[in-house]
């Protein structure tokens, strides 16, 4: 039984988990930077690079006591290597590169998206290769057809922001505080979706990739006009945004070809409205719809573990002079886009 211990420190969670290749999570601690970015209304870099290197060694030496073991008993160290913010990247990535060369056992540095795309296998045994990922999150927001652990093909990325910035954003309009996500989602539940109306970039157009800045330009006026209540807003917004999803993804699968499943993950992933609508997206096209329990959406160390196992077992492993990275697409042959694009 293959053990590795996972270090994830992309943004503003700092997080070890141990994980064996039964897709067991041993042990997983989690310290949340919350509080401290709360009154800047989102992460502010040098903050979280500062509390991951406080944090993580007294938390990894936590984890390893919650599972009872000592390095010794483990087979190999993984880290997110990136993307992300750098500092932070790097905090973890040499804190694991010590201890793999103190206990003498390999590093694998894991790319954060892929650790996202392979977190569905942790938790579903049954989830099979070939499968479409919508991977939603804070900074990323793309549409990929997953081949294998290393092997992804991408067929939509944002041209200008994610789907969770733009709901941090609109969270900060309304005044609700940091993070976004989850406010936008319960203010929502109060509000009329059909009171506001707000643009849904490109759907209807048959591109395939994501536009969410004029979502949020057009979230400001709204609120700013003073016309509409901020319920209703957070409503209009969320049901635009799954508008927006849902559209590029049926564009999406139905280029990709056969696939076992529609899989979403990611932090934005763990949105009621938004579920439930890929769900019968996937019904509709016959596949199963697979979603990570909620503690696996957002950042966590146990799929950075699990991302770890699936590359280790076939035999890969990292040197301990691999460089952080604060970009790294799962597809670096994907065409460019229009737009910035600098999120694929």
């Amino acid at each position: 039984m293959t053990r590795i211990l996972g270090i994830e420190s992309s943004c503003d969670e700092t997080a070890a988990a141990i994980v064996d290749s039964g897709r067991r999570i041993i042990a997983q601690r989690i310290a949340s930077q919350d509080e401290a970015h709360r009154p800047y209304g989102g992460v502010v870099p040098e903050i979280a690079a500062r509390a991951h290197a406080e944090k993580l060694a007294p938390l990894i030496e936590a984890t390893l006591q919650d599972a009872g073991m000592t390095l010794d008993d483990l087979d190999g160290i993984a880290a997110t290597a990136g993307p992300g913010l750098i500092g932070g990247v790097m905090v973890g990535l040499v804190t694991a590169k010590a201890l793999a060369m103190a206990s003498g056992k390999p590093l694998i540095a894991v790319n954060h998206l892929e650790g996202h795309a392979l977190s569905p296998r942790l938790a579903d045994p049954e989830l099979d290769f070939p499968y479409a990922l919508l991977l939603i999150s804070g900074g990323h927001c793309q549409l990929l057809r997953v081949e294998g652990a290393g092997r992804y093909r991408r067929f939509a990325t944002t041209i200008d922001d994610a789907l969770g910035e733009a709901f941090d954003k609109t969270a900060k309009i309304l005044g609700l505080g940091y993070p976004g996500g989850p406010k936008v989602e319960q203010l929502a539940r109060e509000g009329d979706a059909k009171a506001v109306p707000l643009p849904r970039p490109l759907v209807g157009s048959g591109e395939p990739h994501f536009s969410f800045a004029g979502l949020k330009s057009a979230v400001l006026r709204a609120r700013e006009s003073g016309k509409y209540a901020d319920a209703d807003i957070a409503a209009s917004f969320q049901r635009a945004a799954r508008d927006c999803v849902t559209d590029r993804t049926r564009i999406a699968l139905e280029a990709m070809g056969e696939v076992t499943a529609l899989v979403v993950a990611g932090g934005v992933a763990a949105n009621g409205v938004l579920r439930a609508a890929l769900e019968e997206l996937a019904a509709n096209f016959g596949l199963r719809f697979v979603a990570p329990p909620l503690p696996l959406c957002t950042d966590n160390a146990a799929m950075i573990a699990w991302a770890g196992i699936e590359r280790f077992e076939p035999g890969k492993s990292d040197p301990l002079d691999y460089a952080a990275r604060p970009r790294w697409p799962l597809d670096p042959d994907a065409a460019p886009v229009r737009g910035a694009g600098v999120k694929a």
